[in-house]
């Protein structure tokens, strides 16, 4: 019988077989800059709309319109654009991984565990190695979701591709996934 009086932290006398991965591993990596941009996004749209309804339209309908759809389409695309990749979020449970970006968790991304062949931790992922923040496409390194620098899992694919995600405690990321990987018995 267990004393609970000397339980470790964390231990409420579960029977859990040494490292085996949890249930549900779940991450998330945030860019707080990218609220900056979104700010900017959100003052080119106000522009945007204050030129339409307060200026004197005595300049010319040409060059006032194209001032207004220029100002509201760049602070729509950078104020969306933005928000979407403020934060990830990753979750690996013992089927799949999800990878949601945004507050709407679009672009979204759904891997079964069944096409992937390997794991690997990645120390620093940056956004200058991918072309920028955001959902990436390269073609010589895969595909990769990309909202901040730093630590990152890369997922290689049965079909020969790559992905990559950076996501805050990516080595336990790894771990919970080839432990997976090991009990469907796939190659690492």
């Amino acid at each position: 019988m267990r004393d609970p009086a000397h339980e470790e932290p964390g231990d409420h006398g579960a029977s859990a077989v040494p490292d085996a991965p949890p249930e549900v591993w779940t991450g998330r990596a945030t860019n707080r800059v990218q609220w900056l941009l979104a700010c900017a996004g959100a003052a080119c749209l106000a522009l945007g709309i204050e030129l339409a309804v307060g200026s004197i339209w005595t300049s010319g309908f040409a060059p006032l319109l194209m001032s207004v759809v220029g100002c509201i389409a760049v602070g729509l695309l950078m104020l969306f654009g933005t928000l979407a990749f403020v934060h990830v979020a990753v979750k690996v449970d013992k089927d799949f991984l999800e990878v949601r970006c945004g507050h709407l968790g679009l672009p979204r991304r759904h891997i079964p565990l069944s096409h992937v062949v390997g794991a690997d931790f990645a120390p620093s992922v940056t956004p200058r190695q991918w072309g920028g923040w955001g959902y990436r496409w390269r073609p010589e390194k895969g595909t990769a979701v990309v909202v901040r620098r730093g630590e990152g899992l890369v997922l290689s694919l049965g079909d020969g591709h790559k992905f990559t995600v950076t996501v805050d405690n990516a080595e336990s990321a790894v771990r919970a996934i080839r432990a997976r990987l090991k009990v469907r018995g796939t190659s690492l």
